[in-house]
């Protein structure tokens, strides 16, 4: 069984048992996570919601709240000594999901 999930501004296919990387959301590493906004249900029988399923959630476990990778942002212009180096890592959480309940 999977589910299509909102989480934040994206969209994300989950299955039960798999690790996950999704935005910032509050909570300390073993906290239990409910997403309310499922889209999809999909197994022996797909349900399609409008926008969202009725009484489907999913149930998710907090793993650890980490940041990514850093990225370097480095704006230049030619010929005019402009120059601006920066850098940024994203807070992420990675979250278990632990159970799908349609």
């Amino acid at each position: 069984m999977y589910a299509v999930i909102k989480a934040g501004a994206h969209q994300y296919k989950v299955q039960e048992g798999e690790t996950l990387r999704i935005d910032k959301i509050d909570g300390a590493a073993g906290d239990t996570v409910n997403f309310d906004q499922v889209l999809m249900v999909g197994g022996d029988k797909t349900t399609v919601g409008a926008p969202f399923v009725e009484n489907a959630r999913v149930e998710a476990q907090i793993t650890e709240q980490v940041r990514d990778p850093k990225i370097v942002v480095f704006k230049f212009k030619r010929r005019k000594n402009y120059k601006k180096k920066r850098g940024h890592k994203q807070p992420v959480t990675v979250v278990e999901i632990k159970k799908i309940n349609a």
